[in-house]
């Protein structure tokens, strides 16, 4: 099923991703997100084509067996503390997942010992958070893999984020 906004707006908990971007195909979802997106909005791609890692590493995703999504945050300064929220992002996505997971520092997230997913946070005068998950299989050899719905991912990934997020925002 693709993740469009008629079906997951429905679903969300929380404030995050009531500004929903989705496309069948693009190159990244940070680049789906419009300049003007406010905070909490979500991009979510069924399948993107230059999706990147850490260090220029590349991020391949599955049409339709994939989770490829960006975060829109608009933190307050200082901005020094920015980059915290790559492992807020991680907490996030681990928790979703469920007891099995565990996080690799600074931006993985490992299922039985293998990654299988990734945070890549960007920041401008917002933080975007892009977060790549493998579900339901492997992408190659090795790699690790969420045995999930992607909806049911996808809507617990933003919950448990803006949990974090608010959480992040108190404890500074």
């Amino acid at each position: 099923m693709f993740l469009r906004p008629e079906f997951v707006a429905p679903r969300l908990r929380g404030s995050f991703g009531r500004e929903y971007h989705w496309a069948e195909e693009t190159p990244s979802t940070m680049r789906l997100l419009p300049p003007d997106a406010g905070h909490g909005a979500v991009a979510v791609a069924e399948h993107q084509t230059e999706g990147r890692g850490r260090l220029g590493r590349v991020w391949v995703d599955e049409a339709g067996t994939g989770l490829a999504l960006s975060v829109a945050l608009h933190p307050p300064p200082p901005v020094a503390r920015w980059p915290e929220l790559t492992l807020v992002a991680g907490r996030a996505v681990a928790a979703a997942i469920g007891d099995r997971a565990t996080i690799k520092p600074p931006n993985d997230v490992l299922v039985e010992g293998r990654k299988a997913a990734g945070i890549l946070a960007e920041a401008s005068e917002r933080v975007v958070l892009g977060i790549g998950v493998n579900v339901g299989a492997a992408p190659w050899p090795g790699a690790g893999f969420v045995d999930a719905d992607r909806l049911e991912l996808l809507v617990g990934i933003l919950a448990e984020l803006e949990i974090g997020y608010d959480a992040w925002l108190r404890d500074r």
